[in-house]
């Protein structure tokens, strides 16, 4: 994010020397591309290198189905069962090589902490309400929201009432796109949302509990589950351009004409070869400059899905140009 934040308690300058209580606090730079991109500094009051034990490595197995033709075809989502927690729930939908597409409708809250270590993630909250618990500190969401999660984030979902989301997770940096912003970062007036409705952690919470604690990292492919004797929410303060935030589909003001705007005018995301658009009533995504189907609508209100298809679903519709197919899980 290109504006500046900063929780709890920071020393004076960076890469000094930084007590509590006479304990030394360990420093930990975090970012997205080496030192030249967004980062924080976040002090912890133990290493989050440290871990106690391995718990087991599980790999992401992917069963692609691939029909005998090239068609139009309708996901009824909405009907799915709860299964699984916040992340194990995940149901994918379609995935290449830049983007991942799922659905999630979580049975059980999770027990452990998670950390994706390849790539971004966009939870776009369809139902629910709750908190996502972070070493950043509390990030508090609601239905029509959408959390923005940075790599390397650990956190833990803490779920009010049932819940809905789609999932975008990408290897790329999910980004505001460029044109939105001038060159030192601002975001501009001609942008169809502004800082002010961007909403970064609340409150940070420092935990100092001794124990076991699962962390699942999602690395190499797979989860591997570490296994830690501190709590991952162990952060006395922290700074800089790098955190999980939310922003809500409701304070997204579209720019209008006389007649139907393209859709570049209702972009939310720019993400690497994929694009993310929102509306009033839906929400969806497309990424049809590189792929050769794109998946065009996912209803984000009851009753006001797309072309008349029923709340819930996405319409994938094929193009003109085979770059790069998106592939289909087998059912």
């Amino acid at each position: 994010m290109p504006f500046y934040q900063r929780l709890g308690d920071v020393p004076r300058k960076r890469h000094i020397v930084f007590r509590e209580n006479g304990t030394l606090l360990t420093e930990e730079v975090m970012g997205l591309e080496g030192f030249t991109g967004n980062e924080s500094i976040l002090y912890h009051l133990q290493s989050p290198c440290r871990v106690m034990k391995l718990d087991g490595f599980q790999p992401i197995e992917r069963t692609e189905w691939v029909p005998e033709q090239h068609a139009h075809r309708h996901f009824a989502t909405f009907g799915v069962e709860p299964e699984g927690d916040e992340i194990g729930g995940r149901r994918l939908l379609m995935w290449n090589n830049d983007v991942e597409i799922s659905l999630c409708r979580p049975a059980t809250t999770m027990d452990y902490f998670f950390r994706n270590g390849e790539g971004d993630e966009v939870v776009f909250v369809h139902e629910g309400s709750g908190v996502l618990e972070t070493i950043f500190g509390d990030v508090p969401y609601k239905e029509g929201d959408y959390i923005v999660i940075p790599r390397g984030t650990t956190y833990r979902f803490q779920p009010k009432g049932s819940q809905r989301h789609l999932v975008f997770e990408s290897p790329g940096l999910i980004e505001i796109p460029r044109r939105y912003r001038n060159h030192y970062g601002q975001i501009m007036e001609g942008a169809p949302y502004y800082h002010r409705d961007i909403h970064p952690p609340t409150e940070l919470h420092t935990v100092r509990e001794q124990g076991e604690f699962p962390v699942k990292v999602r690395v190499r492919g797979g989860y591997q589950t570490y296994v830690v004797d501190y709590h991952p929410f162990d952060v006395v303060g922290w700074d800089g351009y790098l955190y999980p935030w939310t922003f809500s589909i409701h304070d997204f003001e579209p720019i209008t004409g006389r007649i139907h705007q393209p859709p570049p005018s209702h972009q939310t995301f720019a993400g690497q070869n994929f694009v993310s658009f929102s509306g009033l009533n839906v929400s969806h995504i497309t990424a049809s400059s590189c792929v050769s189907c794109r998946p065009i609508a996912f209803s984000a209100s009851p009753g006001c899905g797309p072309c008349g298809s029923p709340d819930g679903c996405s319409v994938i519709e094929p193009t003109s140009t085979p770059l790069r197919e998106p592939k289909l899980p087998e059912t």
